[in-house]
């Protein structure tokens, strides 16, 4: 591939222990499409990227954010996941507002969830470029 430009899409991976749980997660609570759940992942159309969430059962989640979402008022965005009973993830020494979200030094709001399987989600707020 060296020296050849490569047109094409990303594709995104997570893992699952419950496939139940992480389709009603990333479906009904994120708003994701369901393209396919087979015997081997769930896959879902993250506004454009395909998103592959592999089944399995050993799930080894990272600290730090696995996936995340850009979104146009973080705030709502927050207040519509605390409705389904989904709460913030909060980090001691960030200086997250009342909502949970972080305001980096560049302007960007910066709000933290766990999946199901306890993988970091994230939702971030950029100022207009």
């Amino acid at each position: 591939m060296q020296g050849q430009r490569v047109t094409t899409k990303a594709i995104a991976f997570l893992a699952t222990r419950d496939a139940n749980a992480s389709r009603r997660f990333y479906e009904e609570v994120l708003g994701l499409r369901l393209v396919d759940d087979n015997d081997f992942a769930l896959v879902f159309d993250a506004f454009g990227t395909m998103l592959r969430i592999q089944k399995t059962p050993d799930v080894v989640t990272a600290p730090y954010t696995a996936f995340g979402l850009e979104v146009d008022d973080i705030a709502a965005s927050v207040a519509a996941l605390r409705e389904k009973g989904v709460p913030p993830k909060r980090y001691d020494g960030m200086g997250q507002d009342t909502q949970g979200i972080w305001t980096a030094p560049s302007g960007a709001k910066i709000a933290w969830f766990a999946d199901p399987d306890g993988h970091v989600v994230s939702l971030s707020q950029f100022e207009a470029r």
